[in-house]
């Protein structure tokens, strides 16, 4: 029998919890106030960082060539994003080093933890040159804290968080209820995401996303982690769609070798540049295509968590593990199901050493380079984490 949950909101005490990810705070219910500083920025991306395919490591071949590199009306592998990223506090001056078990992150925005019971406290600041918010799934929010725009009989105040404007700040605030949790047939957390909804597939083909992972009450440590977890990993199934985004005009204008034409026309309401579109999609993990993910590291027998989810596009994708397997859905697989804006939770407890390959089946994708790899070395190699 479930048991029943604690108020959600108490009278502040003085006790301060220093956490890792965000600013915390002891609630008198012993719950937390989980403060995070993030801001909308806009950031030059690089798909590739390393100009290879480190996959295969040779050269682009001819189907690979036009998606990485630049062609008169399509990007290549840079582009502008506007991304989600984590500053120190409310003056949003000095960004928050990313940890480094967090670089695989990519561009996805910093990780939002919270165990339930806590309150989740987004001090969002937008410094993009278009309206943008932040939209969580899973928790509860009120009306002033659910940043999407639709006639839902609100007005004045209930609106701002709707689209904050260029240089503007709002503060939302979710509560973290029992039903965002995981239910008593899962594991000790469960997986969420974060993504601006003023502009939703705009919005998120330029880049704001980000993950939110949520711990049972009684089965985190104080920073909102999972007691019974070595090991953490999210990645993004991310079709990327550039003649969605936000950016196309300036990314086609910037990184396209023969600009001077420039015409884009609207085909089922998504503005194209004409036949060359189709090389404006990058199909990537959390951002980078053909092996450029930084590779996530676990240790033979660590309790790992995935943490697997996809995007806004038209996307199906199959999730494949190289060298071992896991376990989602009480099932035991080495390969997972993904559909657009799902999130999937898969147990691993490595028991193959090597450098192994974590891909999208889906032809098309793995093509375009939706691949990488993630590395489990022998018991003992690895620093806690």
């Amino acid at each position: 029998m479930r048991t029943a949950s604690r108020p959600l909101l108490g009278a502040i005490a003085v006790v301060a919890v220093a956490g890792a990810l965000g600013c915390s705070t002891m609630t008198a219910d012993r719950g937390v106030v989980r403060t995070y500083y993030i801001a909308a920025d806009e950031v030059e991306w690089d798909f590739a960082p390393s100009g290879r395919n480190l996959i295969s490591g040779a050269d682009w071949d001819s189907i690979q060539r036009p998606f990485v590199e630049p062609g008169p009306q399509h990007v290549g592998l840079r582009a502008r994003k506007a991304l989600y990223r984590e500053y120190t506090d409310s003056t949003f001056a000095t960004l928050k080093p990313r940890p480094s078990e967090w670089e695989h992150l990519g561009y996805l925005g910093p990780l939002i933890r919270a165990v339930v019971g806590d309150t989740i406290r987004v001090v969002f600041r937008n410094n993009t040159t278009f309206p943008s918010s932040v939209h969580p799934h899973g928790v509860f929010y009120a009306k002033d804290s659910e940043g999407a725009p639709y006639q839902d009989g609100t007005d004045g105040a209930m609106k701002a968080d709707d689209g904050v404007p260029t240089g503007g700040t709002h503060v939302y605030t979710w509560p973290v209820p029992e039903r965002a949790g995981p239910t008593e047939h899962e594991g000790s957390s469960a997986f969420w995401m974060y993504h601006s909804h003023t502009n939703e597939v705009a919005d998120v083909n330029a880049g704001l996303m980000g993950p939110m992972i949520v711990t049972r009450r009684g089965s985190a440590d104080a920073e909102g982690r999972p007691t019974d977890v070595d090991r953490e990993v999210v990645i993004t199934f991310a079709e990327m769609d550039e003649n969605s985004s936000r950016y196309l005009e300036h990314n086609i204008r910037t990184y396209a070798t023969d600009p001077r034409h420039l015409r884009i026309v609207n085909v089922f309401g998504v503005p194209v540049v004409g036949p060359e579109a189709q090389y404006n999609f990058k199909e990537t993990l959390n951002g980078f295509v053909f092996g450029n993910l930084p590779m996530p590291r676990m240790e033979v027998g660590d309790r790992v968590r995935w943490y697997i989810m996809g995007t806004t596009n038209f996307e199906m994708h199959a999730p494949h593990w190289h060298g071992n397997t896991a376990v989602a859905g009480h099932m035991r697989t080495d390969v997972l199901s993904v559909l657009p804006m799902q999130m999937v939770v898969a147990d691993m407890v490595p028991d193959n050493p090597g450098e192994w390959l974590f891909h999208c089946h889906v032809g098309n994708h793995l093509r375009m380079g939706m691949e990488g790899k993630y590395v489990v070395v022998p018991r003992g190699q690895l620093a806690a984490r």
